[in-house]
């Protein structure tokens, strides 16, 4: 590991440089980032994986940075220009951005017309100039006298103002390519410079999402990312023409101030001349354009980040177990499919209503589905969020209300709306058509409807997180760095859950430390023909050696093994430590299978660093061994807030102004909060509206799938629009 970069890394994230020394070699190691934040804190100091990501992030940059460096370096040295000054600049530049600047003189590049005055032999008159310019005002220097001895009919350099002109064109190209003048200019027009949106052409008729921005401008400085994606969407739409605007003149002058040291003499007024072309053709332009850019950059990247934040609370959604759930596909002219599902997730039945438009058989549609519930015991009703939602839950609503009609609340059959977000997606994919063969793409969706109440992050995995749309703008970031970061966020979720070996999918096994779908499918076939006693076994899956043992075994779980410990979070490698520190709490593996030890704080000693020391294990390991000793079975999504149960219906001509309601949080954006309050439509927390404080932004408050007592403040039924608010409202009771 390179010195410089353990140190730059250490200071950037606020680490010791052990810290990053260690957790780098386990990376380098082909360790997981799950595995190392779970099972290796001792060596990392107990990092947690967005920050292990991080490291992991910036060194693989760090390392691009000093292989790029040795690049520059080998490529200015062919060309015999690569000094001392130069190579200690390579050597100390922190970004590639500093890097490249260093290099854009030297780079190849289109003809320009500094390089035609070069070839007519100008470099030295534009020489004389830059030093004369620097020279005493009193400099009896003649320009015209200097520039006529450049004079060249045959290098089409036939006057002295010809020769004038083309030094300037050289000099004009030092300066824009100057890396400390570009990066003057450039931090001088990130701090001042507008953004500016204008029509394109005539004005669109009827409302559009991007009026505000018909006639905008905002700093570069203070516009917020998503207002960043909407302007870049309109321009690609050539809805709007985009600009970045700058006073010009201002900055030219800065830059007089630096190149210039006198200004009295008349080479310094060519210079001059040289400098203001130099900016307003050639570097203003390119740092305008690097500005979009980033400004681009930085907003897709926040987007990401809203996103991954919001997928992974909607993957922690807590599992609603020991429920037998009928899940509905709503739609208009092809009908509500219907599927119920045991609690096991296994499929029982089944079937297609039509309760709304065009049909409207709402007494066909209800005879079916209390059929369905009588028959197959249904404890809850899932309805996905897409079309025709709404008026599906209405139809529900009104059955339930004759079905539970007498009967004792506990008894009652509730509803809730579940995210069905991509479940067309898994429904049309091979997964889906090899798990119901016999089923249609529609009753498909059914069935994962019903899965996602009962277990959000065992059915949430089979599709392709993109198609989750917890988010905003997810279209319009970059589509790379958007799947490998969601595909994190699952794989966190579900390591950190835990993943029965006995039962679970090939799509969930895959996401497990130092798995993938190869290994996967080779553990369900191993199930299928032998089974599994306990961990151990995993040895003998093709395959699966002893490194690959050592990263996953500590996330699969088995209930029924004949070691207690294998149902557990305690990595087999510190089975001996476990076992020891049971003996020494005078209790045994039986305790642990028997649901825990619950007094285990009131066992321990005083001292648990000698405690640690004893066993032969660090403290942290020691501590999550004791953790899961407490609660081995215990599932981290028990802490989030379970899904709201609906019995009956709103609409918004049931909404009044002044109304207090509970909602779920369905998606958190830059602006504010979607809450689901069980009308047609989910009514926004505008960021301005979720505290009495300041809020930074709306994640800082709420997210996906919190259960929230919001206040109704605006209606306005032509717009099915509302709008709500938390402010002064009470949340305990929530």
């Amino acid at each position: 590991m390179n010195e410089e970069i353990i140190g730059q890394l250490a200071e950037e994230l606020q680490l010791k440089k052990t810290q990053v020394t260690r957790t780098a070699s386990l990376l380098d190691e082909g360790n997981t980032i799950p595995f190392i934040a779970r099972y290796r804190k001792e060596a990392t100091g107990s990092l947690d994986e967005d920050t292990l990501r991080r490291l992991r992030k910036r060194l693989d940059y760090m390392r691009n940075l000093l292989r790029r460096k040795d690049e520059i370096r080998q490529l200015i040295d062919k060309q015999d220009k690569l000094d001392d000054e130069l190579r200690e600049r390579i050597s100390t530049a922190g970004t590639l951005q500093e890097l490249e600047d260093l290099y854009r003189p030297y780079r190849s590049k289109r003809r320009t017309r500094a390089d035609r005055a070069r070839r007519k032999g100008l470099e030295p008159l534009a020489q004389l100039l830059w030093d004369a310019a620097a020279e005493d005002p009193d400099d009896d220097l003649s320009v015209e006298d200097a520039a006529t001895g450049f004079v060249d009919a045959d290098a089409e350099v036939c006057s002295a103002e010809d020769a004038l002109a083309g030094a300037r064109d050289i000099i004009a190209e030092w300066v824009a390519n100057d890396p400390d003048h570009r990066d003057f200019a450039r931090r001088w027009m990130q701090k001042r410079a507008q953004i500016s949106t204008r029509l394109a052409g005539e004005k669109p008729q009827g409302r559009t999402p991007y009026e505000m921005y018909y006639d905008y401008e905002e700093s570069v400085q203070d516009i917020k990312p998503h207002r960043v994606l909407a302007i870049d969407r309109a321009e690609r739409e050539e809805i709007l023409r985009v600009r970045i605007q700058l006073e010009s003149d201002q900055l030219i002058d800065q830059l007089h101030r630096r190149i210039l040291l006198t200004g009295g003499n008349p080479a310094a007024g060519h210079v001059a001349e040289a400098i203001a072309d130099g900016y307003r053709r050639l570097m203003g332009p390119s740092i305008k354009r690097q500005l979009r850019s980033q400004m681009t950059e930085r907003a897709q990247e926040h987007a990401i980040e809203v996103f991954a934040e919001n997928l992974e609370q909607l993957l922690l959604q807590p599992p609603v177990r020991n429920a037998v759930v009928m899940g509905i596909d709503p739609a208009f002219r092809t009908g509500c499919k219907v599927a119920v599902v045991d609690e096991s997730g296994a499929m029982l039945q089944t079937d297609a209503i039509y309760p709304t438009p065009p049909r409207n058989d709402v007494s066909g549609a209800q005879q079916v589905l209390e059929c369905l519930i009588e028959e197959c015991r249904v404890d809850i009703i899932a309805i996905g969020n897409g079309t025709a939602s709404r008026q599906t839950e209405e139809f529900v609503a009104g059955v339930l209300r004759d079905f539970n009609r007498g009967r004792p609340v506990d008894d009652s059959v509730r509803y809730t709306i579940v995210n069905e977000a991509g479940a067309s997606v898994y429904s049309a994919s091979a997964l889906a058509r090899k798990e119901f063969p016999q089923l249609d793409v529609s009753r498909r969706s059914a069935v994962s409807i019903a899965r996602r109440l009962q277990d959000p992050l065992a059915e949430l995995v089979k599709i392709d997180p993109r198609a989750i749309g917890v988010g905003q703008y997810q279209h319009d970031v970059d589509q790379t760095r958007l799947q490998d970061t969601l595909d994190f966020v699952v794989e966190k979720c579900v390591n950190r859950v835990g993943v029965d070996l006995a039962s679970a999918s090939e799509p969930l096994l895959e996401r497990v430390s130092g798995l993938g779908p190869a290994a996967a499918e080779r553990i369900v076939q191993h199930r299928r023909d032998e089974g599994f006693c306990c961990r151990e076994d995993l040895l003998q899956v093709r395959g699966i050696g002893p490194k690959t043992f050592r990263q996953a075994a500590g996330f699969l779980r088995l209930f029924d093994s004949g070691q207690p410990l294998d149902a557990t979070a305690i990595h087999p490698e510190s089975y001996d430590a476990a076992l020891r520190l049971l003996r020494r709490l005078d209790a045994g593996v039986s305790d642990v299978a028997s649901g825990g030890l619950p007094d285990v704080d009131s066992r321990l000693p005083a001292d648990e660093e000698k405690l640690a020391d004893e066993l032969g294990t660090g403290l942290p390991t020691l501590r999550d061994i004791l953790a899961a000793l407490r609660q081995p079975g215990r599932d981290p999504r028990q802490d989030m807030p379970p899904p709201v149960f609906r019995g009956d219906v709103l609409s918004t001509e049931d909404l009044s102004l002044g109304m207090y309601l509970r909602g779920t949080v369905r998606n958190v954006v830059d602006f504010g909060a979607f809450v689901d309050i069980g009308v047609k439509r989910d009514g926004l927390v505008h960021i301005s509206e979720l505290s009495d404080g300041y809020v930074s932004h709306p994640s800082d408050v709420v997210s996906v799938g919190d259960v929230v007592r919001v206040m109704v403040m605006d209606i306005d039924r032509e717009r099915q629009r509302i709008s709500l608010s938390m402010r002064g409202v009470k949340q305990d009771d929530s």
